[in-house]
C-alpha cells in the first residue's frame, strides 16, 4: 500500500498541526497504522500508533497527553492530532502501514515519504 503524509507546517510553540497519512488502497483498511519521527543527527522513533479497527492506540511518553492519533478507514484515512507542541517536536514524520500493531519499526513494511513538523521557540 502506499502512503502519502500531509499536513506539516511551522508552527509556534504551544500551537497545535494535523498530520494526515492517505493511503492508495482499500486494504489499508486491514493494516495496523504508526506514526514515527526523525530530527537531524537523531535515530527515527516511535510516536504513535493504532490497530486496524482503531480500538487500540499507543503513544509514546514524550507526547502522551498531548498527541492523538485516529482513523478514518472510509477515506483511508490516519490522522495525527498533536497540541501543545515543542520545540523538541520538530523533526520529519513519517507513517507507516503493516499487519502487527506495534511500536518499533520492525512491524511496518510500507512507509510514506514523510512530513517536516518545525516548532518555534
Amino acid at each position: 500500500v502506499q502512503l502519502q503524509a500531509s499536513g506539516g507546517g511551522v508552527v509556534q510553540a504551544g500551537g497545535s498541526l494535523r498530520l494526515s497519512c492517505a493511503a492508495s488502497a482499500h486494504t489499508f483498511s486491514t493494516y495496523a497504522v504508526g506514526w514515527f519521527r526523525q530530527a537531524p543527527g537523531k535515530e527515527r522513533e516511535f510516536v504513535a500508533a493504532i490497530t486496524w479497527s482503531g480500538k487500540m492506540t499507543s503513544t509514546s511518553d514524550s507526547v502522551k497527553g498531548r498527541f492523538t492519533i485516529s482513523r478514518d478507514n472510509a477515506k483511508l484515512t490516519v490522522y495525527l492530532q498533536m497540541n501543545s507542541l515543542k520545540p523538541e517536536d520538530t523533526a520529519l514524520y513519517y507513517c507507516a502501514a503493516g499487519q502487527s500493531f506495534g511500536i518499533t519499526m520492525r512491524e511496518y513494511t510500507s512507509w510514506g515519504q514523510g512530513t517536516q513538523v518545525t516548532v518555534s521557540s
